[in-house]
């Protein structure tokens, strides 16, 4: 930390806090800018590094791994449970990118469905198994004061600290590699509300070269340019009042999921689910029994006042970009209706 510059809710920001961060900001947008292919060549990668040392931590735990370590297999019975459970939708957001990619996927619609549930099932099998190695190269007494468990959990089952460096970098991966697919599914989701009308035309431009939302790229790479500059409680309730938002989208569109059933049963639906009615039910109640977990009193209730507020502040923005939109669309109808009548 060099060059101090102010402290907020108690946490000083640093000049070389905020360089790693708009820094990024910058390599990212720019990398976007010029197409998905880039963006998408870049994501391979990554998430290959990401693989690999995951593998390699699983490594370790089968060969010096201590199985004592694994005992209690649970503690704190269902509280211990719910304080996991609280991160999980965090944890799974980034494959609602697949969807809102798939106009650039060149994959039959059919496959694209596959490809999503193969992913999360994957994300499932790996995340286990990390908590497995973890598991397996940390005490009790260990895991209750480490500070980055699963590097010194690296350290302890190959013996040299160089390993909990690579599995550092392979977190580091890891951040890149959401805030890439951030990048790539917001500014499509930016495009398609402005071609309905829900946000300001400007953000559905589409460069003639690189045929990406290069205004929707440039928006969302300035909020990230400058969001350091806030420190880190800022970026926590941030992220703490998105977890809301997550699980909002998953309600709304497991509503939506049900009502097309029997608004649009002849709709063309590349990708069958069986038992459609078993699955939309359960994924709004699970839903709104997440939702829960972030009202007072609950293990991921939202801090007061500030997540609260920024939670208002979407709803706000959210409210009025919805009126606007309703105010836009009723004028081009009554505009169309006069026009016909000429």
């Amino acid at each position: 930390h060099q060059g101090f510059l102010w402290s907020l809710s108690g946490w000083d920001v640093y000049v070389t806090w905020v360089l790693i961060g708009s820094g990024g900001a910058v390599v990212l947008t720019a990398l976007n800018y010029f197409g998905v292919k880039p963006a998408a060549i870049f994501q391979s990668v990554f998430t290959i590094a990401i693989i690999a040392t995951g593998f390699l931590l699983l490594g370790g735990a089968l060969v010096n791994g201590n199985v004592e370590h694994m005992q209690p297999l649970f503690k704190d019975g269902f509280s211990g449970m719910m304080s996991v459970l609280v991160m999980i939708p965090f944890l799974f957001v980034g494959f609602d990118v697949i969807p809102q990619v798939a106009a650039e996927i060149n994959a039959p619609k059919k496959i694209i469905g596959k490809i999503l549930i193969i992913s999360i099932v994957s994300a499932v099998v790996f995340y286990l198994l990390i908590v497995f190695g973890v598991t397996m190269g940390l005490s009790e007494s260990e895991l209750a004061t480490t500070s980055l468990a699963t590097a010194d959990a690296m350290v302890n089952l190959l013996g040299n600290q160089l390993f909990g460096t690579v599995l550092v970098l392979g977190g580091v991966a890891g951040i890149i590699t959401s805030w890439n697919a951030f990048i790539i599914g917001a500014s499509r989701i930016l495009f398609a509300m402005s071609e309905k009308g829900m946000v300001p035309k400007w953000f559905g431009f589409i460069h003639p070269k690189y045929k990406t939302p290069t205004n929707a790229i440039l928006f969302l790479g300035a909020l990230a340019f400058f969001a350091p500059l806030l420190g880190r409680p800022a970026l926590v309730w941030i992220v703490n009042a998105g977890g809301t938002g997550i699980i909002v989208g998953y309600l709304i569109v497991s509503i939506a999921f049900m009502k097309l059933r029997k608004t649009e049963p002849d709709l063309n639906r590349p990708y069958k689910i069986n038992k459609w009615k078993t699955t939309g039910i359960s994924a709004i109640l699970l839903s709104v029994i997440f939702l829960a977990f972030y009202l007072p009193g609950m293990p991921a209730a939202l801090t007061w006042p500030y997540e609260w507020l920024i939670l208002a502040g979407w709803t706000l923005i959210g409210f009025l970009l919805y009126n606007s939109s309703s105010k836009r669309k009723g004028e081009e109808i009554q505009h169309d209706q006069h026009a016909r009548s000429i």
